[in-house]
């Protein structure tokens, strides 16, 4: 087989080694909050390696002490200000539907997909968390959906939150903005294992690779594609419907005021006076 070939990318690291590729996102003056280009990047690199059963894991992490932030509020602020004709569809809307197809292309690697989570695991970052076969929840990480406290919904992320978790769960951590840590994130089944820190995280991404080079890498592929089909059905429709209402959500007053709010480390309106910002 010939040598790997992983693209250049701007917001990524990337390293390959024994057929393990490393991404570590690399935005770290913003807690790696994900941008479009960011979500462009780690996509080609799924990609590149998709067909590669030479590849047996990809490790996802953060610099910085940080795993993922989210999205990046000021390309929804961009899109929002980009003119578009009335019968086109909302410049917000493909965007966030960019991400939700993103988390498809990532939960359905043939791999098996390694998150390490410390620091802020928030928005987008919690469902790259949930879309991972092994999450490593390390202890400081702080775990939320902080989407309708900014007055937008957490529309790509939702349904694989729902699938990772159940739909009780699910729904409390959306309509409270719930604040997880580590061991919240293990016990509720957002993260399969618990480190203390992240030199035992090291540990244990070591441990779950060696357990990965036992399984026969086609065989892997094959069981994670028939698994994933189980409750799978109408996934992409209803990824499409929340695209559409997230572009409507993010052009409301109230969104406005929630991201204001967050890029100017107040609270909103709508919030408790004197509650802390997100």
């Amino acid at each position: 087989m010939s040598p790997l070939e992983l693209p250049t990318t701007q917001t990524l690291e990337l390293a390959c080694s024994e057929g393990v590729v490393t991404i570590t996102l690399a935005r770290p003056e913003v807690r790696n909050a994900m941008s479009a280009a960011m979500v462009h990047e780690l996509v080609g690199v799924f990609d590149a390696v998709r067909e590669r059963r030479d590849v047996r894991a990809i490790v996802l992490q953060g610099s910085g002490g940080h795993f993922c932030a989210g999205g990046d509020i000021k390309d929804i602020s961009a899109a929002r200000s980009a003119p578009f004709a009335s019968d086109d569809p909302d410049p917000i809307a493909v965007m966030n539907r960019r991400f939700g197809a993103a988390l498809s292309t990532f939960n359905a690697a043939p791999q098996a997909v390694i998150a390490v989570c410390e620091g802020a695991v928030m928005g987008g970052g919690f469902g790259l968390a949930c879309v991972a076969d092994v999450t490593i929840a390390v202890e400081g990480a702080k775990f939320r959906l902080p989407e309708t406290s900014l007055g937008i919904t957490p529309a790509q992320i939702a349904p694989f939150i729902v699938q990772r978790v159940g739909l009780t769960h699910a729904r409390r951590l959306a309509v409270t903005g719930a604040r997880l840590d580590a061991r919240d994130a293990v016990s509720l089944g957002i993260a399969h294992r618990y480190a203390a820190d992240s030199q035992e995280a090291k540990l244990i991404v070591t441990q779950v690779i060696e357990e990965v080079r036992k399984c026969e890498p086609h065989a892997v592929a094959m069981t994670k594609e028939l698994m994933l089909k189980v409750g799978a059905l109408n996934l992409e429709s209803v990824l499409d419907e929340a695209a559409r209402d997230f572009g409507n959500a993010a052009r409301s007053d109230a969104a406005v005021e929630g991201m204001t709010a967050f890029m100017q480390r107040r609270a909103p309106s709508w919030a408790t006076p004197g509650e802390e910002p997100a």
